[in-house]
């Protein structure tokens, strides 16, 4: 079953901004990545599943709902983090908790203390004193707090530490594993890589792919950055090696895909000093996967 669904939606502001014939799905049980770099057209399309902008062309379902017309039904049973989440500053964190609590007419408070701990959320100060990460976590809580079964979050980890990243992951397969629903938009492909099935690749406002995440780590390219002992040794690395993309004095960069024996194997031939793997950017990914030959 189709929990979400987008079909040939355009929304053109002008001057190539905006989304043009933007279509995907999310399954019901089904985390989906969405997956692009900032200004690709994420947070407007998410616009337009919670309702909030209507479409040029196209038409967005949510539970086989119109998206625009049945917004306010929709929003009862939807988890929603916002990329800029507006809050009331004069209140606590806690009061602004309770406040939302009320709002979704919540009863039991247990989750929302299972989340505040989860994410060491000091929630006693005032929301204005925060720093972004805090009010972050808060977000979080509140999307979380009512285990709903749909939830559409917007850059969920925007000003989160690393270790507060890994908590959030972690929360995500929990939910995943309970069998919601989730789309998830990011500009960081491990942080998909970690949590989504499929993933939906947008670029310059339009869907380039969507793909299944197996696949995805199957064509995904390593990046070493090799330091040898000497300028000779790296020259000879480089002449030796496929997938070399620089040389710079005594250390080779390298892109590797698929199996690593043969590289390995090579290595083991010369004196390095030091191997590091460099994180692949998304704009690595989109050349690689939509670049066309001359990016191999």
């Amino acid at each position: 079953m189709k929990m979400m669904e987008m079909k040939h939606v355009t929304k053109d502001y002008g001057n190539q901004r905006g989304i043009f014939d933007v279509s995907f799905a999310v399954k019901e049980g089904e985390v989906l990545g969405f997956l692009g770099p900032n200004g690709a057209g994420k947070t407007t399309t998410i616009r337009h599943l919670l309702g909030f902008s209507t479409p040029d062309k196209g038409v967005c379902t949510i539970s086989g709902k119109d998206c625009f017309k049945e917004a306010e039904t929709i929003h009862r049973s939807l988890g929603y983090l916002p990329g800029e989440i507006a809050f009331m500053d004069d209140m606590t964190g806690k009061q602004f908790l309770r406040f939302m609590a009320d709002m979704k007419g919540m009863k039991n408070m247990g989750r929302m203390q299972e989340l505040i701990e989860m994410f060491s959320l000091d929630s006693r100060g005032k929301i204005k004193k925060m720093s972004k990460g805090m009010k972050q976590k808060i977000g979080i809580v509140c999307a979380f707090m009512d285990s709903p079964d749909l939830y559409i979050l917007d850059e969920p980890t925007s000003g989160l530490d690393p270790l507060m990243q890994n908590q959030f992951i972690d929360l995500i397969r929990e939910e995943k594993k309970r069998g919601a629903t989730i789309l998830m938009s990011s500009h960081m492909f491990e942080e998909v890589e970690r949590t989504c099935d499929r993933t939906a690749i947008i670029k310059e406002g339009k869907i380039v792919a969507v793909e299944d995440m197996k696949t995805l780590k199957k064509n995904k390219q390593k990046i070493f950055h090799v330091t040898l002992a000497s300028e000779a040794e790296a020259l000879s690395l480089a002449g030796e090696i496929k997938g070399v993309r620089e040389v710079k004095e005594t250390q080779v960069t390298i892109g590797i895909k698929g199996e690593m024996t043969e590289f390995i194997r090579c290595l083991g031939n010369y004196r390095v000093l030091s191997l590091t793997e460099q994180r692949q950017s998304l704009e690595d990914l989109f050349l690689h996967f939509y670049g066309g030959d001359s990016n191999e």
